[in-house]
């Protein structure tokens, strides 16, 4: 995988994790993004981040 697909795809996921209005609502937007991207790990960093993300 390119350098540029990694970037692609964090940028994606770090958009998608944003997306909800309480952090349970980040933390499974994240997470799902994480699963179609990266499989079970993808939904746990995916999460993760979803989770943290501040507005």
């Amino acid at each position: 995988m390119s350098h540029l697909n990694v970037i692609l795809i964090i940028g994606a996921l770090a958009g998608l994790a944003a997306c909800g209005d309480t952090a349970t609502g980040r933390a499974a937007t994240g997470g799902l993004g994480g699963a179609l991207v990266g499989g079970p790990a993808g939904a746990v960093v995916g999460g993760t981040v979803g989770a943290a993300t501040a507005e």
